[in-house]
């Protein structure tokens, strides 16, 4: 058996042996900022992957003028209010308490800054060997930043987690005509065109609401204008997107590869010290960005006034983290050491509200708030009319499809959770299923009987409904894999590859389990050693993963007890005869 099987068996026994021996500790009721997990061993910071190659994100196709069905009186739609927090008062002066530990002088020291004047020259007579025959006017060439403090920038970085990262291809993003109050205020601040003078603007609200798509909008729209500095969504789970040590290195790797010069310091400094990224994150923001645009032209680089976009600061790993990052950012709004806007959305979590506010945060801060609301029915009733016109078009339905009460009833018990009516269109268009009309009449049928269950206006708990009746759809033999393929994956965070070769899964097995619950995740790749998974939001995972949200369907408790039986007796049968020696047996 190859040495890395056998690895990850002996490893996952000694997983199960600490989660059910008696000194197992209680669960963090945290779920949303998960600390490191006793049950687990900590992997040792692993090099970042090259990002995939990333894709052009599909034009949006403007909504062919149509007239959408009209919704009853119950859910008559209004003017949304944005619900934002009123600007804070021009301090004459920001609060001067320690917001974050300054890094050493000693090590600071070190790092002198490098003299602008000194130029890198770029020396490649390979590029014209054996040329003839041709001739060079004032010929000038720009080096981009490159070489190994560049490449050791970038394997220290969080690639998956930019906004225009393969990974996350296509990225959630606001359907057109949507969302538009938040997006045009947001960008108005970030324009400086708004009352709101704080350099940080935070937006915060329950899981499901369409934080994320409000971000990704924002940063395509700010990019369109030269106005993007950097961005990072984190995501629990996957631990490629979820690591705090890594949030400024990301950020000055994008800087960098916007502004030449910045580069040039950055990558110089990481080759002289390749342990910068190993250091403290208040280090690591003042050797690599704060001391490196200082030695900048702002105004002439292009950087005065950019954005950097932070989003789901409560999916990186720890609120330790979360909260040092927030500190960190508002003392550098509060000293002027950098020159970017900074806007950061979360779910709204006790640690991460303390912090914001906080006298060391609150002044250099602005907030709002998106909540779950009725008032933009209208808005999901444009979203699904579009989506459900274009299935209907690519199955050749006919013009009658959806009914208008289909749709009316599909939009009530949105219930104004855009994560919901996301969900809902990819069920009703899954590939894998009878069709788009028997989908549909499965959707319908399953919001009337909840309907009776929790009511009008509890979205939340009818999300765990709907994402029962995915489960359930599931037939039980391939059920059961899909159940250990996400205990493999959330116990682990292990590569497709590596799952198939843990539960003696061919390719194609594996294949046709995730395929059947694509409407909350997807295989991405070609290539099986290449393979990701990627779900469309946590809330699916944090669901299998709690018993009393999920019930039998659940990837702890009893299953979990019963896999570890059958994942013992595996390793005891290939360990044993691969190599001769004998282990215990299961008890």
């Amino acid at each position: 058996m190859p040495r890395r099987v056998r690895s990850f068996f002996v490893k996952l026994t000694h997983v199960f042996e600490d989660f059910f021996g008696p000194s197992r500790r209680a669960a963090d009721p945290d779920d949303t900022a998960p600390q490191p997990r006793t049950s687990a061993p900590q992997r040792p910071p692993a090099p970042q992957r090259p990002p995939a190659p990333q894709q052009p994100p599909a034009p949006q196709q403007p909504p062919a003028p149509q007239r959408h069905p009209a919704l009853p009186t119950s859910t008559a739609p209004t003017p949304a209010p944005l619900h934002v927090e009123p600007p804070n008062p021009a301090p004459t002066s920001l609060p001067s308490p320690c917001l974050a530990p300054d890094p050493p002088d000693s090590y600071l020291t070190v790092l002198s800054p490098t003299p602008s004047s000194q130029r890198q020259h770029f020396h490649a007579p390979e590029m014209f060997c054996n040329a003839q025959g041709f001739i060079m006017n004032n010929p000038q060439f720009n080096e981009l930043p490159s070489g190994s403090g560049f490449e050791r920038l970038l394997k220290y970085s969080m690639p998956g987690a930019f906004h225009d990262s393969g990974v996350r291809y296509p990225p959630p993003k606001c359907h057109l005509g949507t969302r538009n109050d938040y997006i045009g205020l947001i960008t108005n601040w970030a324009l400086g065109k708004s009352d709101r003078k704080e350099p940080i603007l935070w937006m915060h609200g329950p899981f499901g609401v369409g934080k994320s798509a409000v971000a990704q909008s924002c940063a395509e729209a700010l990019e369109r204008m030269n106005k993007l500095a950097a961005t990072l969504f984190f995501s629990r789970s996957n631990s490629d997107r979820d690591d705090p040590q890594r949030v400024f290195t990301s950020i000055a790797y994008q800087i960098a590869t916007i502004c030449p010069s910045f580069g040039e310091i950055v990558s110089r400094r990481m080759t002289e010290h390749p342990a910068l990224a190993t250091k403290s994150l208040s280090v690591q923001f003042e050797v690599l960005l704060v001391q490196p645009l200082g030695q900048v032209d702002i105004v002439r680089s292009g950087l005065k006034g950019r954005v950097v976009i932070i989003d789901g600061l409560d999916e990186c790993r720890g609120t330790q983290g979360q909260c040092e990052i927030i500190k960190i950012i508002a003392a550098s709004a509060h000293k002027r050491t950098t020159p970017f806007r900074w806007f950061i959305t979360s779910r709204p979590e006790d640690p991460i509200i303390r912090t914001m506010k906080s006298p060391a945060v609150y002044p250099a801060r602005s907030r709002i708030k998106l909540p779950v609301s009725r008032k933009i029915d209208h808005e999901i009733l444009v979203y699904l009319t579009d989506e459900l016109k274009m299935i209907r078009e690519d199955h050749g339905l006919p013009e009658s499809w959806p009914s208008e009460e289909a749709l009316a009833l599909l939009v009530e018990r949105g219930a104004g959770l855009w994560i919901y009516v996301s969900t809902m269109v990819r069920f009703i268009k899954d590939e894998n299923s009878f069709g788009p009309e028997d989908q549909l009449l499965i959707v319908l049928e399953f919001a009337r009987k909840v309907s009776g269950k929790v009511g009008p206006d509890n979205p939340l708990v009818e999300m765990d409904f709907f994402y029962t009746l995915i489960m359930q759809r599931v037939p039980p033999k391939v059920r059961t894999t899909v159940r250990k393929i996400l205990l493999a994956y959330t116990t682990f965070n292990l590569s497709p590859s590596s799952i198939a070769t843990a539960l003696c899964l061919s390719v194609e097995q594996l294949r046709r389990a995730c395929a059947s619950i694509q409407s909350v995740m997807e295989l991405q790749g070609s290539d099986f050693k290449s393979m990701s998974m990627n779900f469309y939001h946590t809330s699916f995972l944090d669901f299998m993963k709690d018993p009393q949200r999920s019930g039998e369907l659940c990837i702890h408790g009893d299953f979990l007890i019963e896999y570890r039986r059958e994942l013992l007796e595996r390793l005891h049968t290939i360990c044993s005869c691969s190599e001769g020696t004998v282990f215990p047996e299961p008890v």
